[in-house]
């Protein structure tokens, strides 16, 4: 069914087209007629083929890899629409690259996540929508709104139509124990924590496990999977510790080089991801699922647009 108010305007990047468009399905609404291209010395030239004049617009652009190529066009392609008089510029940003640099770690560190948040402003943003974010102190980088939407629900549901027996949810690191424990609670299981340490950027070490995990079907959950080396060492604990299966998923499949041959050669029955990050044909390995977080950004847009509860969604 055709959405009918046409002061909403969604719109996508080249970053993850196919998830906009399912987006745009699910809303019941066309893209918007966009043409982002480059010129020869790489520069982005972006073309807006219809007027956005009073409309709320929706900016569909997760900033994955290429990072910078993906953020410039979503920077300049904001100017577009703010120089055109759109009447709020909302930037759906599946994947919020920079996430991982959200505090001086080291002495001299840039805060990157804090800089991608004032550029955005700087832009024109009047909203952003983010899914899981790396760390949500990101949430206070920003002086406009910003709805921060999960994937819990998708992935609980789709573990619970597996019929498992005897769960454990597990965090690859102390870090994530507030994600496990979200898990956990939705499929009524207990968690254990593995006790990691990085002593290099991605890089892991495992130092032990806490928690009973022998015998049980063990849940990896975290936001994120880069070059796969965390999961496919805790992984291998846990089978070492005595762990009937493990399955693994997250929201946002980074999968640098070398994370496919990682996630192939460790112990995992199932990759669970999200399409936050689009897959290319040639990247998909028989272990991975992925399930689309569309319905759920489509009605986070709604409710924007027609400025009802977002929290509703995931009570």
């Amino acid at each position: 069914m055709a959405y009918r108010d046409s002061k909403l305007k969604l719109f996508t990047g080249n970053a993850n087209p196919q998830l906009a468009a399912q987006i745009a399905e699910v809303i019941g609404v066309e893209l918007g007629r966009l043409q982002i291209r480059r010129f020869r010395d790489g520069e982005v030239q972006v073309n807006l083929g219809e007027s956005v004049r009073g409309c709320n617009v929706f900016l569909v652009q997760p900033t994955s890899a290429p990072v910078n190529e993906n953020l410039m066009e979503l920077l300049i392609t904001m100017d577009a629409f703010k120089r055109a008089s759109a009447k709020t510029i909302n930037v759906v940003i599946p994947y919020y690259g920079y996430a991982r640099q959200d505090r001086k770690a080291r002495a001299r560190d840039p805060i990157t996540a804090k800089l991608i948040a004032d550029l955005l402003q700087a832009a024109g943003a009047s909203r952003v929508i983010c899914m899981d974010l790396h760390a949500g102190q990101i949430q206070g980088f920003f002086n406009i709104p910003l709805d921060h939407l999960f994937s819990m629900p998708i992935l609980s549901h789709y573990i619970e139509d597996k019929q498992l027996k005897d769960i454990v949810v597990v965090s690859p690191d102390l870090g994530g124990v507030t994600r496990a424990r979200r898990l956990s609670e939705r499929l009524g299981a207990p968690i254990a924590i593995i006790d990691k340490r990085r002593p290099a950027p991605n890089v892991a070490e495992v130092m032990g496990i806490i928690g009973d995990i022998e015998g049980k079907t063990a849940i990896l959950i975290d936001d994120m999977i880069d070059t796969a080396g965390t999961i496919a060492l805790a992984a291998q604990a846990l089978k070492d510790h005595g762990a009937r299966s493990v399955y693994a998923c997250c929201t946002h499949a980074v999968l640098s080089d070398p994370a496919l041959e990682r996630l192939e050669a460790a112990p995992i029955e199932e990759v669970v991801i999200t399409n936050t990050i689009a897959l290319p044909t040639d990247r998909k390995i028989p272990k991975l699922v992925v399930l689309s977080v569309a319905e759920i950004i489509a009605e986070a847009i709604l409710r924007v647009h027609e400025m009802r509860s977002i929290s509703e969604l995931f009570d």
